[in-house]
């Protein structure tokens, strides 16, 4: 028996009681149908996140959702108070997670929150605090 099923069913008997091989491992191929289940997390999810893990990000998808209209960089350069530079990277780095959508008119770029950065959003926003 390995360390960590060995621990497995010291836990099992503290909490039921007596716990035999049998249920070890009935409680593991449990546990491995719950990460079958579960999956693995696509790239862009994890992109995502990473992405929104950056404090200019942040505030710009942010600002972009409440917002909830395209706004031109322009109008995003000074409500967030970072260089023209860092809004451009941020913006570039937000449109490949899939968290703005860009249009180009004439020699201006407008930028709107997706669905998703909504989503997002709006659930950290309601769980924020949720702690068990």
């Amino acid at each position: 028996m390995s360390q960590e099923t060995e621990r497995l069913r010291r836990y099992m008997t503290q909490q039921v009681g007596d716990c035999c091989e049998a249920d070890v491992e009935t409680r593991i191929e449990t546990l491995r149908g719950y990460r079958s289940d579960a999956g693995s997390a696509p790239d862009e999810d994890r992109t995502a996140l990473k992405t929104l893990g950056d404090e200019t990000r942040h505030r710009i998808v942010r600002l972009l959702v409440a917002a909830g209209e395209e706004l031109c960089v322009c109008e995003i350069t000074p409500a967030v108070d970072v260089s023209d530079s860092a809004i451009s990277h941020a913006l570039s780095d937000l449109y490949d997670a899939g968290l703005v959508a860009r249009r180009k008119e004439g020699r201006w770029r407008h930028y709107e929150a997706t669905p998703r950065a909504e989503a997002l959003l709006g659930a950290l926003d309601a769980t924020r605090g949720d702690r068990q």
